[in-house]
């Protein structure tokens, strides 16, 4: 999957398009999702041109990649979901459902939420 710099999160990053702004630092982005699935859900995105974590782990500097998982725990910190618990995922590609070409993790909190996946049958 390659860049669009016109995806939905290129535009927000851009001032195209607002955001419902949580946190921002040098190098990363965190806002509510417009269609949130449980109490907390905020999507943190690196400011770089960045389409999955494959790509964001293997091309970002050092830098980038401390400021991104920094700001995920601040994230987390900041909606006061972290005594209780909470759950981040980042999808990655067809099989993942990737929907926006722009790496973004979500970070999901605010109710038990039960089991991510079934184990699988034997």
């Amino acid at each position: 999957m390659a860049y669009d710099d016109n995806n939905i999160f290129a535009k927000i990053l851009k001032g195209e398009i607002p955001c419902d702004k949580v946190h921002e630092t040098e190098h990363s982005l965190a806002f509510r999702d417009i269609n949130p699935q449980t109490p907390v859900h905020v999507l943190v995105i690196p400011k770089g041109r960045y389409v999955s974590m494959d790509d964001f782990s293997a091309t970002a500097s050092d830098a980038e990649i401390a400021d991104f998982t920094r700001a995920v725990g601040d994230v987390a910190r900041m909606m006061d979901i972290v005594d209780n618990g909470y759950r981040i995922l980042a999808n990655h590609g067809e099989d993942g459902h990737q929907e926006v070409p722009h790496l973004h993790i979500h970070v999901f909190g605010g109710k038990n939420l039960g089991r991510m996946i079934k184990p699988v049958d034997k």
